[in-house]
């Protein structure tokens, strides 16, 4: 168990560029943020500035686990592999990040699920779920939602960005999950597809076929009703 001392990554692009980084240690934090390298939560924060959600999180004495998806057994969070595509591994994500990715590069899909520890009020955490994809270098929001999923607190940001001189388009969705009682356990999940804005309509498919199948459910709980 360890503090969120880490902020929520805007799009994968960023981890991508880490990753390929082979001279460069593992940097786990990296997963978590907006760039290559890790923010310090040691800094007072600046109280006129937005605070991202894992920031918020741990101001109010939150911790949390990464736990790998697949072995989640009191909620289920899964999104399809379409064809061509197939599971990506390096050591600087986060052990338990499941990221699958179409070729050698982009565009990638992430799920990263973190147990949480410690008294919140989810409602009020999700209010920042936009923080870090806005801080992206010259983002433009292109859709964005507060509305629930699956009747969880969730928050998704579609925009696109600068990295290193590259236009990127990045579909972001984080959820605030409670699995099954007794227990109850509180979840961050955090989803992000990322591809290059230039191939966005071409990838498209692919890519709404994973949105799309994207699900965080409590197993054996009778589905949300519709809006």
């Amino acid at each position: 168990m360890r503090k969120l001392g880490f902020g929520l990554i805007a799009g994968a692009a960023a981890v991508m560029v880490a990753a390929g980084c082979g001279t460069e240690p593992p940097n786990y934090q990296s997963v978590w943020s907006t760039s290559a390298a890790p923010t310090s939560s040691a800094a007072a924060p600046d109280s006129d500035k937005p605070v991202p959600i894992a920031l918020y999180l741990e101001q109010n004495g939150v911790v949390g686990q990464t736990v790998p998806p697949d072995k989640l057994t009191d909620l289920t969070v899964s999104f399809p592999t379409p064809a061509g595509w197939a599971p990506y591994f390096n050591t600087n994500f986060a052990p338990g990040t499941r990221v699958i990715a179409k070729g050698e590069t982009y565009p990638i899909a992430m799920l990263v699920v973190m147990k949480l520890t410690g008294d919140f009020d989810p409602r009020e955490a999700i209010k920042h779920g936009y923080v870090d994809a806005e801080m992206s270098q010259n983002f433009k929001r292109l859709n964005a939602s507060m509305d629930d999923f699956k009747g969880f607190p969730s928050a998704m940001i579609e925009g696109s960005y600068d990295l290193n001189g590259t236009r990127m388009h990045s579909y972001n969705r984080i959820v605030i999950a409670t699995g099954a009682a007794p227990a109850k356990q509180r979840y961050l999940v955090q989803f992000t597809v990322t591809g290059f804005a230039d191939k966005a309509v071409e990838e498209a498919p692919d890519i709404e076929k994973i949105i799309g199948g994207f699900t965080v459910a409590v197993p054996g709980a009778p589905p949300p009703p519709p809006k």
